[in-house]
């Protein structure tokens, strides 16, 4: 029987199999969607004008063929065509109120941590206060306040997505305050505004930037659950919500792929920004990489 022989594994080997792998690869595939996704948005409007797709009764109710790949509606309008325009207006809605719920947050969260003491706690409480109402639940009566329109949305979306900005920058100037920079710059009688505007809203920024990434879909799909509910934008606006609700009495006649189209691009639409945020969020968070990898 031939004598096993055991070999040390070189330190550089061991060392190379256990270091986390580099999670970009993972954004390559939601670029290229997102990619893909703008140029439609941006192309298709200026090649087509949507008001020609409108009420082509002769075309009515079409299944997918070559002619309208994802079919026509009971109007007889493009169903891919429409969803393109719908794609837009959500997304514009999307990144409007997820940037001013982030402006928001931002000046709750660093008021709250820079201030302390009545006012840490007060704004504090007034977080926890709008957290403990659902956000749909909410949106709903801010819109019906407002009445149906789309600054009613954007305001809407903005005014409950907010906290985790809030959280996030209170958080974060907390634990600055503590730095040694920081302690230097109030030696060196700088006053409180000067240091938050220098010292500390810098480098909350990258965390603040990740937070506003990560809730353009939430703020995508919430603007989809209020124009499904007739809450949202106008019936005859091209919006994902509202396609999606029109398809719920095609359904009943078979005309599955009037909410096939929407439904598809809205789901992939999310993974890709939810791709690149969350290999954004690894590269911020390198010790959560590592857990992740393990």
């Amino acid at each position: 029987m031939a004598e096993i022989s055991w070999r040390p594994v070189p330190r550089s080997r061991i060392a190379a199999a256990s270091a986390p792998r580099s999670p970009r690869w993972r954004m390559v595939p939601s670029a290229i969607v997102l990619g893909v996704l703008a140029l439609a948005v941006l192309v298709v409007p200026l090649v087509v004008d949507l008001n020609e797709q409108y009420v082509d009764l002769a075309v009515a109710n079409r299944p997918p063929s070559a002619q309208h790949l994802f079919g026509t509606d009971e109007l007889g309008r493009d169903v891919l065509l429409r969803c393109v325009y719908a794609l837009r207006v959500s997304m514009g809605v999307g990144l409007l109120a997820a940037v001013i719920s982030s402006v928001l947050g931002t000046a709750v969260g660093a008021l709250a941590g820079t201030a302390g003491g009545w006012v840490d706690r007060l704004l504090m409480r007034l977080v926890d206060a709008v957290a403990s109402v659902p956000h749909l639940l909410l949106g709903i009566v801010i819109v019906a306040i407002l009445r149906p329109s789309l600054s009613a949305v954007v305001i809407s979306i903005a005014l409950t997505h907010w906290l985790s900005s809030a959280r996030i920058v209170r958080s974060e100037v907390l634990s600055l305050r503590t730095r040694p920079f920081i302690d230097a710059a109030i030696v060196g009688g700088s006053s409180r505004t000067r240091i938050l505007v220098r010292h500390l809203l810098p480098n909350v920024a990258p965390q603040v930037l990740l937070a506003t990434t990560l809730m353009v879909p939430h703020a995508v799909w919430h603007e989809t659950a209020l124009s499904f509910l007739g809450l949202g934008l106008p019936p005859h606006a091209a919006s994902i919500g509202n396609m999606i609700n029109d398809a719920q009495r095609s359904l009943l006649i078979g005309g599955w792929w009037m909410s096939l189209a929407p439904g598809l691009l809205l789901i992939i639409t999310t993974l890709a920004i939810s791709g690149i945020s969350g290999v954004w969020r690894d590269r911020l968070n390198p010790k959560r990489r590592t857990e992740l990898t393990w």
